[in-house]
């Protein structure tokens, strides 16, 4: 299916820095719970991610990730989800997250 610029442009997708992660044990399927953090206009959201196959949350502490921050919210569980963290599956499913290749100001929007 072929989009319009101006439906791409709808789509917010910004970088942020995580600043704490936890295992998330309440969810159904496999999951760490991200506080990401992106600057000043943003603040600070929350996402769940389901990203256990190829990640620790203590290691994801500092890292910066890529994130649509203008879906509504979204409850998983008893935790409220607050942007969509992007990944992509390799080929044993597991999610490989999308960030930038060196480091850029918190909340610069994806072009």
């Amino acid at each position: 299916m072929t989009i319009s610029f101006d439906d791409f442009q709808k789509v917010d997708i910004r970088v942020g820095r995580v600043t704490r992660a936890e295992a998330f044990p309440e969810a159904r399927k496999p999951a760490i719970k991200l506080w990401i953090d992106f600057g000043a206009e943003l603040g600070e959201k929350k996402s769940s991610a389901q990203i256990t196959g190829l990640y620790d949350a203590a290691a994801l502490v500092g890292r910066q990730v890529m994130a649509v921050v203008n879906f509504p919210p979204r409850q998983i569980g008893p935790f409220m989800s607050e942007v969509l963290v992007l990944g992509t599956a390799d080929d044993a499913g597991h999610i490989s997250l999308v960030a930038p290749d060196h480091p850029v100001p918190l909340g610069a929007r994806l072009h």
